[in-house]
């Protein structure tokens, strides 16, 4: 049997307290051994750290956390008791430790190049990280990094892709003038009454400050002499785990009878995050006629999101479920994120600003002195924070006007509809090879259009566009090349970060990546800033692909992605030809299955093997109901 110690330095739970007592690494690879273990691993994400002289157990070996697998498999085939302690500070408490100073913050953090990201989500399952967000686009969603919540452990960067950069030195970009804007003067709001205790349900997920919404409305209620209590439920910040904090305030502290607020009993709800807001837990403490509110309108992704690239956040469902569970139009949602972000940089400034919101609107029964006041006692980001609870107020006052300040003005661009997505594919193939490649792409989108047309649909011209784009503009060395070059990646990096800055990218080039002996695939490298010359030099060779002289063109996965783009025309062919009504949504499926196939080497590999079995079952549905259709018409 092994045993699998967490040494995470803190108990991360309930707030990040120290380790009680004196108990370290070392000193448990001795207690282990007087147990009588003998073999003994420590792998940690910095083995390196232990000063010379450190005083383990005879006979420990230690490990790169890279190698955690390789090392459980040999500790199984170890007769007896073993031990692997696993030592790395948890990642919510190091990140409050860097905020406060008392940690070293590395000044590096991770980028991926939405053009080159195939959206396969092979970062969110090496790293089970909540940082790597979707970011949907008219090719499909993308991944993009939370720089506000990235903890920065860049297990993300072990993804088996090459849209990964690491970003050295440079910051997340602050907005510039955006906190000069004159606005004008805000009235005083009439505050709620506390005759009776006023219950506020402040909702939202770990790390993000919840707790301390509810530790600053308390202490401002203290401040101005009144009656207060608060109760947190805080789950893991890891994990977008679930945090409530019930707030009960009173002119009179002897009618505080309870620090949780009863079923029905919250006259305000503050929602720092939508789907904890339309929970269980929330939704019993909210009465329809009687509760009103505010909630962050942005959407934020379950962890499920780390292992289901596909999920779908069900934010209308949420928005009806709220609005009818408190009272008619008295519930707000706006992307307090998106704002806090565009104001302040930052998008842990949203639940105080959802806090300046709810005050504006005359929800709150303290001042804004008493809360002011609190946030400086508080002593943490203060003047940020005042910031971020002005904002809100200003947002009630007038949303529009902050807003339009967090909007960049965009083009008049005609809506994107089929004709126009179509014509965008075909110059980007353009881009890609040459007129001759978009006229192949043209032809037979066309084709699936008008076969279609007499049956009223268009739902398989949309699905052959989209497919066969993705097939036809697969990403080899010279169009990841490209993609990094075409000028696009540079203003991504500028809308993002400010300063200089010096880059290095993640990538697994076929003629120097050597493959993992543990398990086969190919291990990336890391490669410096001269990449960037190499690739301009590299994208100006796409001409050879296809020839004789392209070498890349000879590896086993550039000769699949060409089988494949051989493949769907055939079976296009077959489908065009049977299509009939009875079998039009099947062909729909088949044609839309080549979105499934997506990332880059064992990762795409694994995606076409699932494909391929599936179109092999709706394939066979399809030829049956076209027989059947035939033998009906043959009589």
């Amino acid at each position: 049997m092994t045993y699998k110690i967490l040494y995470n330095d803190a108990v991360a739970m309930t707030g990040g307290q120290p380790m009680d007592g004196p108990l370290d690494v070392p000193s448990i690879t001795w207690q282990v051994r007087s147990e009588g273990v003998r073999r003994i691993c420590v792998v940690s994400d910095e083995p390196h750290k232990y000063p010379i002289g450190s005083d383990f157990a005879p006979g420990v070996t230690f490990h790169y956390r890279d190698d955690l697998d390789s090392v459980q498999r040999s500790l199984r085939n170890i007769k007896g008791a073993s031990v692997l302690v696993y030592d790395q500070t948890c990642a919510a408490e190091l990140r409050r430790r860097r905020k406060r100073g008392l940690a070293p913050d590395p000044a590096a953090r991770p980028f991926i190049n939405a053009a080159v990201c195939e959206g396969c989500g092979d970062c969110g399952v090496r790293s089970n990280c909540v940082a790597i967000a979707p970011l949907e686009t008219e090719l499909g969603r993308k991944r993009t990094i939370n720089q506000s919540s990235c903890n920065k452990d860049f297990s993300c960067l072990k993804g088996f892709c090459p849209a990964f950069v690491t970003v050295y030195d440079a910051q997340p970009l602050k907005p510039g003038a955006v906190g000069e804007v004159s606005f004008e003067a805000l009235p005083e709001p009439v505050l709620a009454d506390a005759a009776e205790p006023c219950g506020i349900l402040v909702t939202g997920i770990g790390g993000t400050g919840v707790v301390t919404v509810g530790a600053v409305l308390s202490m401002a209620a203290h401040l101005e002499g009144r009656g207060v209590s608060v109760l947190d439920i805080a789950g893991l910040a890891q994990k977008n785990g679930a945090v409530y904090s019930h707030i009960r305030i009173t002119n009179d502290a002897d009618q505080l009878h309870a620090v949780r607020i009863a079923a029905g009993g919250a006259r305000v709800l503050i929602g720092c995050d939508m789907v904890t807001s339309a929970s269980n837990e929330a939704l019993g403490k909210l009465k329809p006629g009687y509760t009103s509110g505010v909630v962050n309108a942005n959407p934020a992704m379950t962890s499920d999101f780390t292992s289901n690239p596909d999920l779908e956040f069900p934010g209308e469902r949420f928005r009806d479920t709220l609005a009818q569970a408190t009272a008619p139009k008295s519930i707000d949602f706006i992307d307090a994120t998106g704002i806090a972000q565009g104001l302040l940089g930052d998008a842990i400034a949203a639940n105080m600003f959802l806090v300046g919101f709810a005050f504006q609107k005359g929800l709150l029964p303290v001042g804004s002195e008493a809360i002011e006041r609190a946030l400086e006692l508080n002593g943490v980001a203060v003047d940020f924070n005042k910031q971020a609870f002005l904002w809100g107020r200003r947002a009630q006052h007038d949303r529009d006007a902050v807003e339009r300040l967090t909007k960049p003005k965009q083009p008049d661009l005609p809506p994107l509809s089929e004709d126009n997505f179509i014509e965008s594919r075909a110059i980007d193939l353009g881009r890609y090879q040459n007129a001759a490649y978009a006229g192949r792409y043209t032809a037979l989108v066309n084709r699936a259009r008008a076969c279609e047309e007499d049956l009223g649909r268009t739902e398989l011209g949309d699905a052959v566009a989209k497919a066969y784009f993705k097939l036809l503009a697969y990403k080899d060395e010279y169009e990841v090349a490209r993609l990094y070059t075409d000028g696009e990646f540079q203003k991504a990096l500028a809308r993002e970060f400010q300063g200089p800055m010096r880059l290095s990218f993640h990538m697994a080039p076929p003629l120097f990546a050597r493959p993992d002996p543990a398990t086969g695939e190919l291990r990336k490298l890391v490669l410096g800033p001269w990449v960037m010359t190499a690739l301009r030099l590299l994208a100006k060779l796409k001409g050879l692909r296809g020839t004789p002289f392209d070498i890349f063109g000879y590896e086993a996965e550039r000769k699949m992605e060409r089988r494949l783009i051989g493949n769907y025309e055939a079976v296009m062919e077959e489908l065009l030809s049977g299509l009939n009504p009875g079998n039009h949504a099947l062909a729909v499926e088949i044609a839309g299955l080549p979105l499934r196939i997506r990332g880059f080497g064992h990762v795409k590999e694994q995606g076409r093997r699932d494909a391929k079995e599936c179109e092999r079952r709706l394939l066979a549905d399809f030829r049956d109901t076209a027989l059947s259709a035939k033998a009906d018409a043959a009589q």
